[in-house]
């Protein structure tokens, strides 16, 4: 198990240069995320995810499509770390549950403009970027933009570090995110 070789530093462990972006972290959370605590091993990388997320929730994306990229990515990755965490972000959002349940389960999502969203995610990961004018028309043809598209690779980026960042170490599950405890559904 990986987890030998990642300490889920505290404070008082992690190098220097991450205990400013814990700290950072547990004032914005109220907490300290396991996963930020095993990225605090490099503090490059912890830096790296956290400047990367402000960009993304920064971009033009409204708050719930970024929310359909990161679990389309995340069911994807199989990072139970960041299924629970954006689970537990939409929950708070008061998101739709047949949303949930489907962005969960990796499903067509009922609501066309943020399925759009999810195949277009899933359309830039299969083809590494090369998306076809179809997967692009597609996209534009429920409002978004091209910069929304390159917003996308943005968000593709940032938690295809997190999620691979989290298996690596072998990120528990905090706690506070038990209730929204993910899986990944059996291969049929």
């Amino acid at each position: 198990m990986s987890r030998q070789y990642f300490p889920a530093h505290t404070l008082e462990s992690a190098p220097t240069a991450a205990r400013a972006p814990m700290e950072a972290t547990t004032r914005h959370l109220g907490y300290l995320p396991a996963p930020v605590r095993s990225m605090a091993e490099s503090p490059e990388v912890l830096t790296g995810f956290l400047e990367l997320n402000k960009r993304f929730e920064g971009s033009t994306l409204d708050a719930l499509a970024r929310e359909v990229l990161v679990l389309t990515i995340a069911t994807r990755n199989a990072c139970h770390v960041c299924v629970a965490m954006h689970t537990a972000r939409l929950t708070g959002m008061r998101a739709d549950e047949a949303l949930i349940t489907a962005l969960r389960a990796g499903t067509p999502l009922e609501e066309p403009r943020l399925e759009a969203v999810r195949l277009f995610t899933l359309e830039i990961l299969a083809t590494a970027g090369d998306a076809s004018p179809e997967a692009l028309d597609a996209f534009f043809a429920h409002g978004y933009t091209p910069r929304n598209a390159l917003e996308v690779v943005l968000g593709i980026s940032t938690y295809t570090l997190s999620t691979f960042a989290n298996r690596l170490t072998g990120a528990e599950l905090d706690q506070q995110l038990a209730p929204f405890a993910w899986s990944e559904a059996p291969a049929a």
